[in-house]
């Protein structure tokens, strides 16, 4: 007669060793295939982490498990994660230093339109002055351009639906408001 498996039995068999012992710096070098070996990603519509406020990186990786938020490559990653990770991982990346992209400053005109859109939907009230973030405000100053341009993209038409507020506030201003909000905050030294 067979006996039925326990919860450890099971759990020896369909998890390997490594995933029990690995550190929290160990499961982070799954993100730096996306995210940079340094910081800087791999690619320009993915977003620096590194440095990135506390708050805002567990609730994203929260939202990503949860299925809130969601992306084709993240939300996988997020959902395999264990609960119990999600603050040790914000707190290992929030203690990187925040990489300089070496994104160029706006020019004139696109400064001087990115001041009017902020005047009017008051990006800085929650991501602070000089877009430095706080807490659970992610910081973009220095992000990189096309991730910003995606996100508040996103946000605009629904896609990304983790934030309702944001969706009204990028509805309130223009595309081009958009584009010049990143070039802006995206050439704000770090």
């Amino acid at each position: 007669m067979m006996r039925p498996l326990t919860a450890v039995a099971l759990a020896i068999a369909f998890f390997p060793a490594t995933a029990w012992t690995q550190t929290i710096e160990e499961k982070a070098q799954t993100c730096s295939a996306c995210h940079g070996e340094n910081g800087v990603p791999q690619q320009k519509d993915h977003p620096v982490i590194w440095g990135q406020q506390l708050g805002y990186l567990f609730i994203e990786l929260r939202d990503f498990k949860v299925g809130a938020r969601k992306n084709d490559l993240m939300s996988p990653i997020a959902q395999s994660l264990d609960p119990s990770d999600l603050m040790p991982l914000a707190q290992y990346f929030s203690q990187k230093p925040w990489p300089n992209l070496a994104q160029p400053p706006a020019t004139g005109d696109v400064a001087a339109q990115a001041q009017r859109a902020n005047a009017s939907i008051v990006c800085t009230s929650c991501h602070q002055e000089g877009f430095k973030g706080d807490s659970v405000q992610p910081r973009l100053a220095g992000q990189n351009h096309d991730y910003l341009v995606k996100t508040m993209d996103d946000f605009r038409t629904g896609a990304r639906a983790n934030n309702p507020s944001m969706t009204d506030l990028m509805k309130a201003i223009s595309e081009s408001d958009i584009a010049a909000l990143a070039t802006y905050i995206a050439g704000v030294q770090p």
